[in-house]
């Protein structure tokens, strides 16, 4: 089986049928990166529907906003949808208010943060773990974040293939013009000018302008002034009319120039905030609106102009029969946006004997071959085709048997893999079944046993709403004469609850003490709980950040045994009683203990002092500096953990 083994391997390689890669989906927090020494990156699980790999987008924070704000804004949807890599850098050369500079300093490929944006995403496509195609490489930013990824897109148009300027200034403008009335600014001419001899890359580059209708921070004028001056700069007209994205709250109103080229929304009902959607929550992000990621993930995937947009062929159906000593092969190839050239076919016995055979399809896609006489042996065909633009299908597998079946042996499993997609599990691999006469492959879950689907070789089966922790799986193959093999494989998964607050309430997973905090963060938006159990075989609910929390109790039974609090957002918060203890203690940012009452503020309307409730003890920081206060009675809030 060794040797079956190498043949089902070395056929994969020839045809470039892709393997089942496992990437990490989640957050790596606090990285250094090119020459930032704080960027969030998260990797998602999939890659992008156009090119080749995973793009990649670069968020820039606004003024006063911690990146951090960007770990609770609703990213990760868009990232696993459009297959996506997101990096959120912390700005090294702030300006007031802890601003990206974009109205300060030489504007250059060589200067400042720019230099350290194009050394981030130099890093970052260098990193062959992340898989990012060089041409699906996108800039986005918040207000002074905007300003400053469109001064970027413009000064290195040959790595942005495209830009997202939300509520942003115009490039070129005064810190004045941020929140002061209206500057005019010739977008298109400084575009090119900053461009200088890279100008020929804004031919093919695209940038989405978008601003929220609520905003009363940063002037909406610059809305459409950007959009017309990107859209100058490209040297592309708008089109009539516009389209309204989403439903009910949850919309916004867009407007395109030829060839998607540019595009200008408005997004309806949000302030001076990134758009997260539902969910979305933290310092300078709004979760009522239409979330904007999203919209730039398909915006982005819809439009780029630098990827090789060829589909592969599809091969199907295909049949192998013994007639004579000799294999007649049968099957369809098509090609959707094209022609298929040729089809390629392997045959291989299980000594490595190989026979190659290319043919030319049929009407209506179907093809057939005929070998040559073969020694009598059990065969695995390998199909897989190439269109005119020279793009090749997955490859599909089937076998057949030249000559008298041997005696009765066990069906072989092999290459079998698991994939964890919240509370769903896919097992998959292959099946190799010397008689030819496989009867089932069953993959025994926690739930139960799932009859896979076969095809060919392969084999796959799935089952959701699987409980928390670790499970072993059990993948059984039978043939007609009652043998059969077994193989193993072991998962963790993760079953967290996503459900309403009042919901998680109603279900015990929350209370109400800290439901200020859960509130603040998510209102009546969705979101997900995890069952988190300590060493003393009790349980918590709790979401992502441990910002939001539930009562120690009882475990149900279907928690998880473990967990990662993973990292918190600006309005993060820990919280909560502590069993029998009277003494209640929450960690957050001293404007949502002011918010909850545990806290008041005094002096200047930007950098306000917070003080303790009752106790009047200062709070280090300003609005978004956290502290942690704990009261015995609710009235009276002192520094520090509870004694």
């Amino acid at each position: 089986m060794k040797r079956l083994q190498s043949i089902l391997l070395f056929g994969t390689l020839i045809l470039g049928c892709s393997a089942l890669q496992a990437w990490a989906g989640s957050w790596q927090t606090n990285q250094a990166v090119g020459n930032f020494t704080k960027v969030h990156v998260y990797t998602p699980d999939t890659v992008s529907p156009v090119g080749q790999g995973r793009a990649l987008l670069v968020v820039l924070h606004g003024c006063t906003q911690s990146v951090d704000a960007y770990l609770t804004a609703n990213l990760e949807p868009a990232a696993e949808a459009y297959g996506m890599v997101i990096a959120v850098p912390d700005a090294l050369n702030k300006a007031g208010f802890s601003c990206w500079s974009y109205w300060q300093g030489t504007k250059s490929r060589s200067a400042g943060d720019y230099a350290n944006l194009l050394s981030l995403v130099s890093a970052m496509t260098a990193d062959t773990t992340k898989g990012i195609d060089a041409d699906q490489v996108y800039i986005a930013g918040l207000s002074s974040g905007a300003a400053f990824a469109n001064t970027t897109a413009c000064l290195a148009p040959d790595v942005f293939a495209g830009v997202g300027v939300s509520a942003g200034p115009s490039i070129g403008t005064s810190s004045s013009g941020a929140i002061g009335s209206c500057e005019y600014a010739d977008v298109a001419t400084r575009c090119q000018q900053y461009a200088g001899s890279y100008s020929g890359s804004l031919t093919d580059q695209i940038a989405s302008i978008a601003h929220g209708d609520a905003d009363t921070t940063v002037d909406q004028c610059y809305n459409r002034q950007n959009a017309e001056g990107m859209a100058d700069a490209y040297g592309v007209t708008e089109l009539p009319g516009s389209t309204v994205i989403g439903s009910g709250s949850r919309t916004m109103q867009e407007f395109l120039w030829q060839d998607g080229r540019v595009s200008m929304v408005w997004l309806n009902g949000v302030d001076h905030a990134w758009s997260g959607g539902a969910g979305a929550s933290g310092s300078y992000v709004n979760g009522s609106g239409y979330n904007y990621a999203m919209y730039l993930g398909q915006y982005f995937a819809d439009n780029n102009k630098r990827v090789d947009r060829n589909q592969a062929p599809v091969v199907s159906a295909i049949t192998a029969q013994d007639i004579g000593g000799q294999l007649n092969i049968n099957g369809n190839a098509v090609d959707n946006d094209g022609s298929v050239d040729a089809v390629e076919i392997l045959v291989q016995d299980n000594a490595q004997n190989s026979y190659q055979y290319t043919t030319t399809t049929q009407q209506n896609g179907d093809f057939a071959a005929v070998t040559a006489s073969l020694p009598d042996a059990l065969y695995v065909i390998t199909v897989s085709a190439t269109d005119d633009a020279g793009a090749v299908s997955n490859a599909v597998s089937v076998t057949a048997r030249v000559g008298p079946p041997p005696p009765p042996t066990a069906p072989e499993l092999m290459n079998v893999v698991s994939d964890v997609a919240a509370q769903c599990v896919t097992v998959s691999g292959d099946v190799f079944d010397e008689n030819e006469d496989l009867s089932t492959v069953s993959v025994g879950f926690a739930t139960g046993n799932v009859s896979a689907t076969v095809n060919g070789v392969s084999f796959s089966a799935q089952a959701c709403e699987q409980p928390g922790g670790e499970q072993t799986i059990t993948v059984t193959a039978s043939d007609t004469a009652g043998l059969s093999s077994s193989v193993t494989v072991t998962v963790t998964v993760d079953a967290g609850v996503t459900a309403t607050l009042t919901d998680h309430i109603n279900a015990g997973r929350l209370d109400y003490t800290n439901y200020a905090n859960c509130y603040l963060e998510y209102s009546t938006a969705a979101f997900k709980l995890n069952e988190v159990s300590n060493s003393n075989q009790m349980c918590q609910w709790q979401d992502n950040d441990a910002s939001c929390t539930g009562p120690v109790q009882a475990c149900s039974g279907g928690g998880s045994t473990g967990g990662d609090g993973g990292s918190g957002g600006d309005d993060g918060g820990t919280g909560g009683g502590t069993g029998g203890n009277t003494c209640a203690e929450y960690t957050t940012a001293n404007y949502y203990h002011k918010v909850a009452g545990r806290a008041y503020s005094t002096g200047n309307y930007w950098t306000p002092d917070y003080f303790a409730t009752g106790t009047n003890a200062p709070l280090s920081g300003s609005t978004w500096g956290n502290n942690t206060l704990h009261s015995s009675d609710g009235s009276n809030w002192y520094v520090g953990s509870c004694p």
